[in-house]
């Protein structure tokens, strides 16, 4: 079972200045300890949970692009980009461009958005649900087309049109980024995954809850004549049992997960300053998880 490393705080006591310095050591911590994967969060302000939209957010792809040039190894994405918040071109361009330059290591997390206030705030178009789910759809057609290097054509959809759909240099990644949409709605969602998405991201809610996810995800496969087991599953945990006094209760948790055939375990710091906690907690977390298989 593989560890990813979710970075959702970008407060320093230090202030902004001593940012740039910690993401840098923390990349290399990650890497140290034998992370998986770095995500950061893809919002424009910080959520309400972390201190409201008054608390530090850097944009995400400067971030990870930041990221990519002080690491080898890790692999890196948002979790989850809002499809709202781009237009799906230049989306696909900017993650192909993260791609190419940390060497095929970027993954593509997103989902249909639902943090009104920051669209409000800064004047993005915040559409009805059901409209951010179809944007989300003719999102991801428009991404696989772009990455298909045979595929020029115009893309005609209800909400985005497309007079090319030119991508060069291409991806890195074969046959393209990894795709990983998240959230655990069972009608759109999961349907979604089954036939676009190469992983999923549930909430590590409860056991029962993610085994019944993961049921309802077979079930969309067998409708799109998918291989469920193609489809790489992965849970966020937010639980308190990730600090570095209680790793039993940490591995206690997650290793029925293990046994629901979830490949990796996302956490996060729960201080602003993250390297020090690669050290202390995930590295150790990376060795137990290891051990499950």
């Amino acid at each position: 079972m593989h560890v990813g490393v979710h970075i959702n705080r970008f407060d320093h006591p230090e202030g902004g200045r001593a940012l740039a310095a910690e993401l840098a050591a923390a990349g290399a911590a990650a890497e140290a300890a034998g992370v998986n994967r770095l995500s950061v969060m893809d919002h424009y302000f910080q959520m309400e949970f972390n201190g409201g939209a008054e608390a530090p957010m850097l944009e995400a792809y400067t971030t990870l692009a930041y990221l990519a040039a002080h690491t080898s190894t890790v692999r890196l994405g948002a979790l989850v980009t809002g499809v709202t918040y781009r237009h799906p071109g230049l989306l696909a361009k900017i993650a192909t461009t993260l791609d190419v330059l940390s060497g095929g290591r970027a993954t593509l997390g997103i989902g249909a958005a639902w943090y009104d206030r920051e669209h409000h705030g800064l004047g993005v178009p915040y559409p009805p649900l059901a409209e951010r789910f179809e944007r989300l759809e003719e999102t991801l057609r428009i991404c696989l087309q772009m990455w298909d290097p045979d595929d020029n054509r115009p893309f005609e959809g209800c909400y985005y049109q497309l007079a090319e759909t030119l991508c060069v240099p291409p991806p890195v990644s074969s046959p393209h980024p990894e795709i990983m949409i998240g959230g655990g709605g069972e009608k759109k969602t999961l349907r979604l995954v089954a036939r676009y998405g190469d992983a999923c991201n549930l909430f590590a809610t409860s056991l029962e809850d993610v085994a019944h996810k993961l049921d309802v995800l077979r079930g969309h496969c067998d409708e799109a004549d998918r291989d469920y087991n193609s489809i790489r599953r992965t849970i966020t945990y937010s639980g308190a049992a990730a600090t570095e006094e209680n790793l039993d209760g940490f591995t206690h948790d997650i290793e029925p997960y293990a046994e629901l055939g979830i490949d990796t375990v996302i956490i996060s710091p729960h201080l602003g300053a993250t390297s020090r906690w690669m050290e202390t907690f995930a590295a150790p977390a990376v060795r137990r998880l290891t051990e499950l298989g």
